[in-house]
């Protein structure tokens, strides 16, 4: 059975939480599972479901023809791939690396890959470990369309929505920045909301369920803002950021009255006055990422 086109089996390197989670779900799936992990021991439950446990990274990637590579990032993938050994064995077999990294790393990879006859695919994970294998799973890809179709029926293991985003293979990688740029912001904010509200006397389950309702706010000004982006309409007819920038600083200095650090804070304001400063105080808040966005 040893094709390009053989979908029955699959090499899994790098067993950390997320690697088992893509491993089992393979397993469910029915697929022949090869695992492999630099550091020994990760595998036992994995082989007590029927997965191989490979001695060496070659020995993985030679046993399928689709290699899944899910590790810390593009430095340590490129630790587990580049011996000779690996590159060798996986000359004209694919590699789907789920590993996150930056836009430009994920095409410095790519271009290695190239140079070693290995067909490649860049993919991020966007969705937590327990959702690998639901429908609640979210997959982005990048890379050749045709190779992505070829390998899609073994993907779609994973569960959820797998989405090609375009054969430039940094696309996944820069979805995946940005996407988590909104989610690391967003966590920070809710932090120190916390940390504040803890400094007034509500506590953070008092607080919870009202941030509950400012997090609904949020999907449709998601919506809006990229449309005002979208269109360079940026308008403030709502809300102009001269009142932002009030209710912001209001922010700073109740924060900064309790001895709490009001750095994330600080710097949007920064930002606003920024574009206030330019003369877009009129606007809505979307102007803050055409005037990020200059060069």
């Amino acid at each position: 059975m040893s094709t390009h086109h053989d979908q029955s089996a699959v090499t899994v390197l790098g067993l950390g939480p997320m690697g088992r989670a893509l491993a089992g779900a393979f397993l469910d799936a029915g697929l022949r599972t090869t695992v492999w992990n630099r550091t020994p021991g990760r595998d036992g439950e994995l082989t007590a479901r029927g997965a191989h446990g490979a001695r060496s990274a070659r020995e993985a990637v030679a046993a399928s023809w689709l290699t899944v590579i899910c590790v810390v990032d593009d430095d340590a993938a490129q630790s587990v791939l580049r011996p000779d050994a690996v590159a060798g064995a996986l000359k004209g077999r694919t590699v789907v690396n789920l590993s996150a990294d930056t836009p430009a790393r994920s095409r410095e990879v790519a271009d290695w890959a190239a140079g070693q006859g290995i067909r490649y695919l860049d993919g991020a994970i966007m969705t937590p470990t327990p959702t690998i294998g639901t429908p609640a799973a979210v997959f982005l890809h990048a890379g050749p369309e045709e190779l992505y179709r070829e390998h899609l029926p073994v993907l779609e293991a994973l569960g959820g929505t797998h989405t090609h985003l375009g054969e430039e293979i940094g696309r996944a990688a820069a979805y995946d920045i940005a996407l988590l740029d909104i989610f690391w912001t967003a966590m920070a904010g809710y932090a120190h909301a916390l940390a504040l509200a803890e400094a007034e006397g509500v506590t953070a389950l008092e607080l919870a369920p009202f941030a509950q309702g400012i997090g609904a706010i949020l999907p449709p000004l998601f919506e809006q803002t990229a449309q005002d982006v979208a269109d360079g309409g940026y308008s403030g007819e709502g809300n102009p950021i001269t009142s932002a920038v009030s209710s912001m600083a209001h922010v700073v200095h109740t924060s900064e009255a309790h001895g709490i650090d009001a750095g994330v804070m600080r710097a949007a304001e920064g930002l606003v006055r920024r574009a206030i400063g330019r003369g877009h105080g009129a606007d809505g808040f979307s102007r803050i990422a055409e005037v990020l966005g200059r060069r």
